[in-house]
């Protein structure tokens, strides 16, 4: 069975979908910027998603969405500080933090952390050096490297821009010594990508998930979920979300990133009955 490993331990993915509950400490996310910036309204955030379900809750201290300011390292580190701290005491939770920072990811895995979810869209040495050092998990993202807000151009197609892509990050993997159980790919919904890519994405996603390699998608929300149901505001996005949740996971997703954990819990659920 395919499993995604981590600091001594690893999540089996026997297709039910792993649920991974988002976090953001951050004034100006996309959708809930301000919501959790502070420590407490984000523990307290945190302990509601795990209660209801999320398998992993992934940490996020800098805004990714289109346009956003870039945050300094040690800013980042502030904001993560005090969450991380209390966060990895839960009895059982796993900790993934969102960081294109090598800095970032080393003090989010000495607090505790249990994987780095990285959207740089590179490969990176420094950060691969970080991850095989505390044998943590590493998510890698496709987003063509560049600007969060900016549109690439793909000649020959987002499917097979995604998959070159994810053939050259698992070689450059196993080239540093990184393990492929280790690895958790996810093609970038809403990177670098018109809403045309995105539904040619989820419409073709089996043909770039790896057999014996962990998947994410993270749809949750995303602008071209607005786009297509003609809806403005971020979080009157659920039924959109959730639809192209259970589109991910027939198409063979492992992990579904996600902003609303018990609705997903609720989908996924009626999902696996039938299944």
């Amino acid at each position: 069975m395919k499993s995604f490993a981590f600091r001594n331990s690893n999540l089996q993915l026997d297709g039910r979908g792993v649920i991974m509950g988002i976090l953001n400490v951050t004034p100006d996310s996309f959708s809930d910027g301000g919501e959790f910036f502070s420590p407490d309204a984000a523990l307290l955030k945190i302990k509601e998603m795990f209660a209801q379900g999320a398998d992993i809750i992934d940490i996020g201290a800098m805004s990714t969405r289109p346009d956003s300011e870039p945050v300094s390292v040690a800013e980042e580190i502030k904001r993560l500080d005090p969450v991380l701290t209390e966060a990895v005491k839960i009895e059982n939770i796993i900790i993934s933090v969102d960081t294109v920072n090598p800095e970032t990811a080393q003090f989010a895995l000495e607090k505790g952390a249990h994987i780095i979810n990285d959207v740089s869209g590179v490969f990176n040495d420094a950060m691969a050096t970080v991850v095989k050092e505390y044998d943590a998990g590493w998510i890698i993202t496709h987003t063509a490297g560049v600007p969060s807000g900016s549109v690439v151009k793909y000649p020959e197609g987002v499917v097979p821009a995604v998959k070159e892509f994810f053939d050259s990050v698992l070689s450059q993997c196993e080239k540093f010594g990184i393990e492929k159980n280790h690895i958790c790919l996810d093609p970038g919904f809403g990177f670098a990508k018109t809403t045309a890519d995105n539904i040619d994405l989820l419409k073709n996603l089996e043909k770039v998930i790896v057999p014996d390699v962990a998947f994410l998608t993270a749809l949750s929300r995303k602008r071209f979920i607005g786009e297509i149901t003609q809806t403005q505001n971020p979080t009157q996005r659920l039924a959109g979300t959730l639809t192209a949740d259970i589109i991910a996971l027939m198409k063979g997703s492992d992990i579904l990133r996600v902003h609303d954990v018990e609705e997903t819990r609720q989908s996924i659920a009626i999902y696996n009955s039938i299944k």
